[in-house]
């Protein structure tokens, strides 16, 4: 198993235009971080997006977590953890014995039986449950916490490293519910001292955390609309940080001799996919239809148009750096071929041009102009016909999970850095994307993979899974993204904030 994250720093520390700020030796001072991520839900039950997830990091707490650049999980609320011997079905944690909640209350096993519990009961349409689909029971003895699996699945200590492993204090989250109102009870490295929806939270070091991290500065953590709106923050010198995303033209002209700014660039394996509903009854059931469409797409003139040359062009469903990468849909579709896509659609007996409708979240980057020049590749000769329609980002999210879209363009940001983060979530029977798509072929794949836990040994089942996938076309991969994070010279840290493995790590942020 192997993830590339190569960290580049692009500009030095400078002065001069940010004698505004506080002085390094203001260590206590807040750190204003901007992003145009959205929190959807403050419950670990009711959360299955960055935004939500980039909280999550930084006020709860898993058994598990990732060291910065790490590609396998390391004890946080857990002393240790493993695998059973002889198998990969029953996996222990030792809990730590000095957690206590904001309450005063302490951790139990039981606590963290109850979390891992309640996701799987609630079963959130939007929430991360399809991540624990081979848990079939939990136990909770003394400090020792149980996981009894229906399958081996090696990669089940990643899902617990995850925000949906997040340990919640039970008398302050209903068991078959999700929990109202804007309080969380965590015991991560931040409390929450403060939420305004969709506007900003405030986060306080928690003088009780216990764990694999120091905790760090306090943050405001601030969501702006969209990229522009960011950006205008940014340069109005109102946030110390930027991050997911300014706009694809700012990132592209970042100067690396700027001295009035800190710039990381790093390799990501964040992705975006062009999702269709297989249903039937949806214009874009039959395979012919889809594999039409994927004659038509070019990604290279995507990448260049609307994204300025700040993501690559995509070509498989498990991006660059991971295990099991391909260009299975470079080697099926090679070019664009509208002769091809047409003689598709006659096979598959449908009506030309093949209307249907296309949804995006809007503030979510270069959105519109990315439906934009989809719709134009898709109509240009004559075989579709799209209506393109934005939603605000929840609203956005119910639709796709309702199956009330029939195309839709989501970004993916790993859960962990394993290409099974990139497969049952995405193409599995009941994945989160929920496009109705089911094949025993995948699931099989998929089921026999995670069997391995030396991960370099899975490279041929993922291989096989994306060829499936090419041949059916649920999804279309578009494009895999650089991820960049923007500062004032007087604060560091900002490569640990992301780097591959689904943590954001605000507590290495630092006044210099």
């Amino acid at each position: 198993m192997r993830i590339l994250v190569t960290l580049l720093v692009l500009a030095v520390i400078g002065v001069g235009a940010w004698q505004l700020l506080p002085s390094q030796q203001d260590s206590d001072a807040t750190i204003t971080v901007g992003t145009t991520d959205t929190v959807t839900s403050l419950d670990p039950a009711g959360a299955y997006d960055a935004g939500s997830w980039a909280l999550f990091s930084n006020v709860f707490q898993s058994l598990l977590t990732y060291e910065p650049g790490g590609v396998s999980p390391v004890p946080d609320a857990a002393r240790s953890c493993s695998f059973v011997k002889g198998g990969l079905t029953t996996y222990t944690c030792a809990l730590r014995d000095d957690l206590t909640f904001p309450s005063g209350t302490e951790v139990t096993a039981q606590d963290v039986k109850y979390s891992f519990d309640r996701v799987k009961k609630i079963d959130s349409e939007v929430g991360p449950a399809s991540l624990f689909s081979t848990l079939k029971s939990v136990d909770a003895k003394g400090l020792t916490v149980t996981f009894h699996l229906s399958s081996p699945d090696a990669t089940f200590p990643f899902k617990v490293a995850t925000g949906a492993g997040s340990i919640v204090d039970p008398t302050r989250y209903p068991a078959d519910a999700l929990r109202s109102g804007d309080g969380v009870d965590g015991t991560g490295p931040y409390e929450l001292t403060g939420y305004t929806k969709g506007k900003k939270v405030d986060l306080a070091p928690n003088s009780r955390y216990h764990g694999a991290v120091n905790t760090g500065a306090p943050v405001e953590l601030r969501y702006f609309s969209d990229p522009d709106a960011l950006n205008k923050a940014w340069q109005a010198k109102e946030i110390d940080v930027a991050t997911r995303q300014l706009p694809p033209s700012v990132l592209a002209a970042l100067n690396a001799s700027d001295p009035d700014q800190r710039v990381t660039e790093a390799d990501s394996s964040e992705t975006r996919n062009l999702y269709f509903n297989t249903r039937a009854g949806s214009p874009l059931h039959a395979t012919d239809v889809r594999r039409a469409m994927a004659w038509l797409i070019d990604r290279e003139q995507l990448a260049a148009t609307v994204y300025d040359g700040t993501v690559e062009p995509l070509y498989s469903l498990i991006p660059t750096g991971l295990t099991g990468h391909t260009t299975s849909f470079f080697d099926t579709y090679p070019d664009q071929n509208s002769e091809k896509a047409r003689r598709l659609l006659e096979q598959a007996g449908v009506s030309i041009p093949v209307t249907f409708t296309y949804g995006y979240g809007l503030g979510s980057g270069a959105a519109e102009a990315e439906a934009k020049e989809l719709k134009r590749q898709l109509e240009a000769g004559g075989l579709f016909k799209v209506n393109v329609k934005g939603y605000e980002w929840t609203d956005f999210q119910k639709r796709w999970a309702g199956g009330k879209l029939d195309a839709y363009a989501v970004g993916w940001v790993a859960d962990y850095p394993d290409p099974d983060t990139f497969a049952g979530p995405l193409v599995g029977t009941g994945s989160t994307m929920n496009t109705g798509y089911s094949s025993g072929a995948v699931d099989r794949y998929i089921k026999d993979s995670q069997q391995y836990a030396d991960r370099a040994r899975v490279s041929d089942d993922f291989r096989s899974l994306q060829q499936v996938v090419a041949d059916d076309v649920p999804v279309v991969p578009l494009w895999q993204r650089k991820e960049y994070v923007v500062s004032v010279p007087d604060v560091g840290g900002g490569q640990y904030l992301a780097d591959g493995n689904g943590v954001f790590r605000l507590w290495r942020l630092d006044w210099i």
